[in-house]
């Protein structure tokens, strides 16, 4: 989801003439200053998260790790380590 725009676009003249004492012609990447978590914007971590908490309940439930990785399309190891994490915390 990477955009470059062009810094005359956003810039006043005299920044730009200050930044290419220091760099010209390269791409130049600025960080944020805020930044927000991996899937916070399109609510794919929440999405993520309600699903480890259904595994772990499934799994108190006695439903079979192999089943749960069936269920969710996961791999054992990750079924595991979802219990894993959720045990930690």
């Amino acid at each position: 989801m990477s955009r470059y725009r062009n810094a005359r676009d956003v810039l006043p003249e005299s920044l730009i003439r200050e930044i290419q004492k220091y760099v010209r012609g390269e791409h130049l990447y600025i960080p944020q200053t805020e930044r927000t978590e991996w899937g916070a914007r399109s609510g794919a971590r929440a999405e993520l998260e309600r699903r480890n908490k259904d595994i772990v309940q499934h799994y108190m439930d006695g439903i079979a790790i192999a089943e749960l990785a069936e269920r969710y399309h996961l791999s054992e190891e990750r079924i595991r380590g979802i219990l894993y994490e959720e045990h930690r915390e």
